[in-house]
């Protein structure tokens, strides 16, 4: 920073700043006479992390990067380092001059004169503070918000929109600790699209996905809003039926399996594809169960539908 003169023999006027907008001018002009002028180039950050200071932008702006990449310009009229004299800690943003600026500079032990003696400077603080923690809480909001998105966004597989295995891990635990304090009834149903490696490597991964997306489309169009629809790996799907007595689910896997005999990969084909066709595996919480042997009962329930020939349900 070039150091350039002071307040008091500029042509600054005392209205042009925030924060002495509507206090006493003759008593404001003759407090900051002799603070210092300086000068900040374009481009160049300010560097002063050994004291507690006040500047405001009497030309030019600065630009305040936030810990987390934000950016806010200061403007013409406007101050920075309000909260490092509040908290009589340094300033330690990350503040940089977007075109050549002038500086007012204002110390820690004058600033708090001012508020002392003038009402209007500590109006003017409190407005502009609570202006700043709005904008800060609007922003804290919308990152909450887009970080909720993001992470339902993680939660789901890309290609089938199914809900993914972090999704399993995290909620399944959770059912299976309510169903057992509640007494009530929780099954799964564990679902093996039959020689899908071939339906693969026959008619390529283009179809293969397709294929994949009908299957999700067809178990998710049938379930209840209650019921939860994941992809558990490769071509294995899984559905969560809470408050689902085992002969219920039996009865909600037969319903899938007739649906997916019929589901239609594209809409448009020229050349008929192989009927797909899925292994079910159901199985019914028990009260001696966590998650882990649920889900090996369905695995096992899965492996007897395939040994008994695929394209059936069994528990």
């Amino acid at each position: 920073m070039e150091h350039i003169g002071t307040f008091g023999a500029s042509a600054y006027r005392i209205g042009e700043l925030q924060l002495f907008r509507d206090a006493d001018e003759q008593h404001i002009a003759a407090a900051l006479a002799q603070c210092a002028i300086v000068r900040l180039a374009d481009g160049k950050r300010l560097q002063d992390t050994f004291r507690a200071r006040l500047y405001i932008v009497l030309r030019g702006a600065l630009a305040e990067a936030a810990a987390d990449g934000t950016i806010s310009k200061i403007l013409r009229g406007e101050s920075v380092g309000e909260q490092s004299v509040l908290d009589e800690a340094t300033n330690l943003a990350d503040i940089t001059a977007v075109d050549d600026t002038e500086l007012l500079v204002i110390e820690a032990d004058l600033v708090w004169q001012l508020i002392d003696k003038s009402n209007g400077v500590a109006r003017n603080l409190l407005r502009l503070l609570s202006f700043r923690i709005r904008a800060a809480s609007a922003l804290l909001r919308r990152r909450q918000k887009l970080g909720e998105f993001y992470r339902q966004l993680s939660m789901n597989d890309g290609l089938t929109g199914l809900y993914n295995r972090a999704w399993l891990n995290d909620m399944l635990p959770k059912m299976v600790s309510t169903a057992l304090r509640a007494e009530g009834p929780l099954s799964l149903v564990m679902i093996d699209l039959d020689h899908f490696k071939r339906f693969n490597d026959t008619h390529g991964h283009l179809a293969g996905d397709a294929a994949l997306r009908a299957a999700a489309g067809v178990i998710h169009a049938a379930l209840r809003p209650s019921d939860y629809a994941v992809r558990y790996g490769g071509e294995e799907m899984l559905v969560i039926l809470p408050d689902t007595s085992e002969n219920l689910a039996r009865m909600v896997a037969e319903r899938l399996c007739q649906r997916l005999r019929k589901a239609v990969i594209f809409d448009d084909m020229r050349l008929p594809l192989p009927q797909l066709t899925g292994s079910f595996g159901v199985a019914c919480l028990g009260a001696d169960m966590d998650e882990m042997q649920l889900l090996a009962a369905a695995d096992s329930a899965l492996y007897r539908a395939k040994e008994a020939g695929r394209d059936r349900v069994s528990l």
